[in-house]
């Protein structure tokens, strides 16, 4: 039998929550330890999820040797940082997405998770979504042919936000694009590749965080019609249109639990489901790849997130994205 794989979760936002729901329901996967910058707010949160230990401190919970992995769901400039001294503490890493803010930041996490041969991975909970993972098959085993065309989009209303807050503060690396422009361009990444060629325009919020960003991604047979915003919501609905047919995944697509695919002249609906939030898929993954000694995963692998983050660099180079302390 398997042993429990025990967690410890840094940062206790709401995502952190969450997750922890999530975790209730994967069975080998316990929460054991949870650290905050208030041993306040840590303990509140291991009472909540039945944790035994609270920190006060994240180096505390680095040093425990109470986990078999962390789960950082801090800010994103604190991943590169955090996760870094998680892992050469000898700690396995799953960070919440995007990995690091730039390249530069993903390239130095990766090479501290070999030199420390542990576990990373980016928190990118969509790879896993069951209709994402479904759809991917249809594409690469040529249901609907040929890809053509793909559009995406994510956008929510977020101006009245507090401005010190992480969408609209610049010294947090606000703005759409890391927060959820992040799902449009991975859908198009891992359904096409990285593009031969980017287009891109953006336009900026008064803090100076960028609060939408439009993308075209070239491809040698295709483009990708990709966009993300703050100051206005969007239909989250993602198609994928072939030469034999078209694949459309239901909004809000990123967190979906179906598809519609539409060929031969027929429309069929598809509900795939998912369990919990849709944290479970990717905490799953996460099981399978300690259970299995791996210290990356082959559904979301280091390459993957250092892809990512490249394209996202290029779109930032292109609308002059540029965060104060970079």
């Amino acid at each position: 039998m398997k042993s429990m794989i025990k967690w410890g979760i840094v940062g206790a936002g709401n995502i952190a929550h969450s997750f922890s729901k999530d975790l209730a329901l994967v069975e080998g996967g316990k929460l054991i330890s949870v650290a905050s910058r208030s041993l306040e707010k840590a303990q509140n949160f291991a009472n909540e999820y039945g944790a035994p230990n609270a920190y006060g401190s994240y180096e505390e919970l680095y040093n425990s040797n109470t986990v078999d992995i962390i789960y950082l769901a801090t800010p994103h400039t604190s991943h590169a940082d955090l996760s870094i001294a998680a892992m050469k503490a000898g700690n396995a890493v799953l960070c919440e997405k995007p990995m690091g803010v730039n390249k530069a930041e993903v390239e130095k996490m990766v090479s501290v998770a070999k030199e420390s041969n542990v576990f990373l991975m980016e928190a990118l909970w969509s790879r896993f979504n069951p209709t994402i993972v479904k759809v991917k098959e249809l594409v690469d085993n040529g249901t609907i042919g040929d890809i053509g065309y793909l559009h995406s989009d994510f956008a929510f209303y977020a101006l009245d936000r507090d401005e010190k807050g992480r969408l609209l503060n610049p010294e947090l690396a606000g703005g759409s694009l890391l927060d959820i422009g992040i799902y449009p361009i991975f859908l198009a990444y891992v359904l096409l590749g990285k593009p031969k060629d980017i287009k891109a325009s953006a336009n900026f919020y008064k803090t100076g965080v960028e609060m939408q960003c439009s993308m075209i991604f070239n491809y040698e047979n295709a483009q990708a019609i990709l966009y993300s915003g703050l100051n206005s919501n969007s239909e989250k609905k993602s198609e994928i249109a072939g030469s034999k047919g078209t694949v459309f995944i239901h909004p809000r697509w990123h967190e979906t639990i179906g598809y519609t695919l539409e060929k031969d002249g027929e429309s069929i609906s598809t509900e795939v489901g998912k369990r919990g939030k849709g944290y479970v898929h990717e905490i799953e993954e996460v099981h399978n790849c300690l259970n299995h000694g791996k210290k990356e995963s082959d559904l979301w692998s280091h390459q993957n997130s250092l892809d990512l983050i490249e394209i996202m660099d290029s779109v930032r180079e292109m609308t002059g994205i540029v965060f104060p302390f970079e």
